[in-house]
């Protein structure tokens, strides 16, 4: 089908829900969740550069904009589960990974074949782009969780998620990951305060946590 077959699956990512099973105020898709990573990575970028650092934009927007398209073939896995092991993580990416080099070996002209594999592979790594996507990642789940909690829901999947993902950004060392932490996160929790969840509370325990998410 060539890469009609491509554009067309990309609805497919509108369809599948975060966080599946638990009840949500504001249910986000995966392609929800992409797009906003993207716009998160734009500024974290900005404030590495402005400190000197040097970004490869066209890797960024890359890994960034697709960086859960294998979700397509698998879906949203819950977190908890997902990261319940570095085995059972590593089994998921794997079978993540071989199902979209099965559809590109499929759909994708020769010729094009060498991008998508570029442009689709897990671009989480230790270099700055796949940092930025990291934090940018875990920033989605922050805000996700915060919503929810700021809403008044109780689930405790959002706690974890909120918590957890904090931590994640909080090892990370990069510029933007000291702004967010000292400039962004503020306003969140202050503006959180009138939940009746105590998100200030949560955000203290966090960034105190010598723990890994």
């Amino acid at each position: 089908m060539g890469i009609h077959a491509y554009f067309q699956s990309l609805t497919d990512l509108e369809r599948i829900i975060r966080c599946p099973g638990k009840f949500k105020f504001q249910a986000h898709s995966v392609s929800e969740h992409s797009w906003k990573v993207v716009q998160y990575a734009k500024t974290l970028a900005d404030i590495e550069e402005s400190n000197g650092v040097t970004v490869d934009w066209k890797k960024l927007y890359e890994i960034t904009s697709s960086h859960d398209y294998g979700e397509i073939f698998i879906g949203d896995i819950k977190t908890p589960v997902k990261h319940y092991s570095m085995e059972l993580r590593g089994m998921l990416l794997q079978v993540e990974e071989g199902m979209v080099d099965h559809f590109i070996d499929e759909n994708i002209p020769t010729q094009f074949q060498h991008i998508f594999r570029r442009q689709l592979r897990e671009g989480k790594d230790d270099s700055v782009e796949g940092q930025i996507l990291e934090v940018a990642d875990k920033m989605d789940q922050v805000y996700e969780a915060f919503t929810e909690m700021q809403l008044g829901n109780t689930e405790k999947e959002f706690i974890k998620m909120y918590r957890s993902a904090l931590i994640k950004i909080k090892q990370i060392k990069l510029h933007c990951v000291d702004y967010f932490l000292n400039e962004i996160l503020p306003d969140m929790v202050r503006e959180g305060s009138r939940s009746p969840i105590d998100i200030e509370q949560i955000t203290n325990e966090a960034l105190a946590s010598d723990a890994h998410p």
